[in-house]
């Protein structure tokens, strides 16, 4: 007898063969037939009758890093389709960290990832801290090594330049990583405390992590332009020895998705392994403070609070927000519920209304939110994405940001459904196959998640069932809490945690993914 059976369903296998029907018997965790099955016994049954049966799909950049702690199943990801989420983006999370480095990681990080001081129960490592969600979670969760968290630990916060010493530490942070299960090494160089690194110190760090083939993932130096941040992570993919993954790759004009195109095409696939991952959306997200100087970072993050009343950094932090278009950016989130009501304002909406300067009412709004203020970017919906997301180098990367409340992305409900509506139905830009080894084939690949990402007898049994011709997005950036509607099953590691398009209540089946660990 079969725990599950799924009868009836189309197979789309997420290695880009032709569809075929087949019925799918699970056994505990594990595809064990793909075969018709009338007559076979099960404990449950799903007729998936004018439905697709495909491999769970795997969201690679994702920023629920401390949100699945206090909310285990994200509705928004399973109405979608996921049934892994990648963590510790960027460069920065939450591990490895130190009693002395935890505290600035948790302040700088509580308009991305939400954690909150008393949350803090004492871990260490990334292997402390995915042991925290390990059979937890709704989703499997799988890792990457954030640069920013292990340089602190080796250079202590500020801007600082590796001896000799340690650079050795780094490597060695590096490789511990790698042995608590990270799939590679992230980085955000527009980050604290990564926009000190220089590329030297990146190729030498990433060279910790060569023995085991990680991936040096990167949210490139976009402070160089996108272009220039693009070859500077080949330069370090081709002289580490380590294959090369972009995070959220777009451009802004047709000039510059060109530029970044030909790039790809004619070197970085060349000198490096190499792929990417981008949002279905012209728009972006992060936070507040991001946009400051990154001067203001040069003595760490807890000093950074001091500084933010400093004439002259304020004056630095203006001439910035002149060459920036005010009308195009939004408050989508801060902590302090007096403020909440300015959740949708425009930046200029919101200082026309303050009847000051903008670095002044911005830097006086971070210190009244103790720096905890999550922006979105609006850009007009121009397909510009469009020659991204079709490339053979693409996989989907929601980088979702979640909370509750307030005028957050709509990416975080919508990625994967918008990627078969928009871009495969509507805009017909690749078939169903390549679709879905986009959203999972591809990704269990690239980072070595052993027996996953396909629908094959003795695979685990991530899947979702779903109808290609309704899957749709409903999420805007005027109502970004709307769930996807369409998929009609998630099934994780053999274990439903959405049936007939409800969530499944109390579901954890989830598991840390360890690179290369079956």
């Amino acid at each position: 007898m079969f725990d599950l059976v799924i009868r009836n369903g189309l197979i789309v296998d997420g290695q880009k063969r032709p569809r075929y029907a087949a019925d799918i018997g699970i056994s505990g965790d594990r595809i064990t037939a793909i075969e018709r099955l009338e007559q076979a016994e099960a404990r449950l049954t799903i007729d998936a009758k004018g439905r697709v049966v495909a491999p769970g799909f795997i969201d690679v950049h994702t920023h629920s890093d401390a949100i699945l702690l206090a909310q285990p199943h994200l509705v928004s990801k399973t109405t979608q389709g996921f049934t892994t989420e990648f963590l510790m983006l960027d460069g920065i999370s939450y591990a490895p960290v130190s009693r002395q480095t935890v505290h600035a990681w948790i302040q700088y990080l509580r308009a991305l990832d939400g954690l909150r001081f008393e949350q803090y129960t004492g871990w260490e490592s990334i292997a402390d801290y995915m042991s925290l969600l390990d059979g937890k979670t709704a989703q499997n969760v799988a890792a990457f090594a954030p640069y920013a968290n292990i340089r602190s630990l080796a250079l202590g916060f500020g801007e600082r330049h590796a001896n000799d010493y340690q650079l050795v530490d780094l490597q060695n942070l590096v490789r511990q990583s790698m042995d608590d299960g990270a799939c590679g090494l992230s980085t955000g160089l527009d980050y604290v405390d990564e926009c000190f690194a220089t590329t030297d110190e990146l190729i030498y760090a990433s060279q910790g992590m060569r023995a085991e083939k990680g991936v040096y993932v990167t949210h490139v130096r976009y402070a160089r332009g996108t272009l220039e941040g693009v070859k500077e992570a080949v330069e370090i993919g081709r002289r580490a020895g380590a294959p090369v993954h972009i995070s959220h790759l777009k451009g802004a004009t047709e000039q510059e998705v060109e530029a970044l195109i030909d790039y790809i095409d004619l070197v970085a696939v060349n000198e490096v392994d190499f792929s990417f991952d981008v949002y279905p959306y012209m728009g972006s997200s992060t936070m507040l403070q991001y946009l400051l100087p990154l001067e203001i970072w040069g003595d760490g993050v807890l000093a950074a609070y001091g500084k933010l009343t400093d004439e002259t950094m304020r004056a630095r932090f203006q001439r910035r927000l002149d060459t920036m278009d005010l009308t195009e950016i939004t408050i989508a989130w801060t902590p302090g519920r007096h403020n909440r009501h300015l959740c949708g304002m425009t930046l200029e909406q919101y200082v026309r209304r303050t009847k000051r300067r903008a670095a002044d009412a911005l830097c006086d709004l971070l210190i009244e939110e103790a720096m905890a203020v999550l922006l979105v970017f609006h850009r007009v919906e121009a397909g510009l994405e469009a020659e991204f997301v079709a490339h053979p180098c693409y996989m989907m990367g929601s980088d979702g940001i979640f909370f509750a409340s307030g005028k957050i992305h709509p990416r975080q409900y919508g990625s994967a459904t918008r990627l078969l509506s928009h871009h495969m139905r509507r805009k017909r830009l690749f078939s169903l196959e390549d679709a879905v080894y986009k959203l999972s084939g591809f990704a269990a690949a690239r980072f070595k998640l052993k027996s996953r990402g396909a629908i094959r007898k003795g695979y685990f049994a991530d899947l979702v069932i779903f109808d290609p011709e309704t899957v749709h997005d409903h999420a805007t950036f005027d109502n970004p809490h709307q769930l996807s509607t369409g998929i009609d099953h998630v099934i994780v590691n053999g274990i439903p945690i959405l049936q007939a398009g409800k969530p499944v209540n109390g579901a954890t089946p989830g598991r840390y993914l360890r690179f290369g660990v079956e």
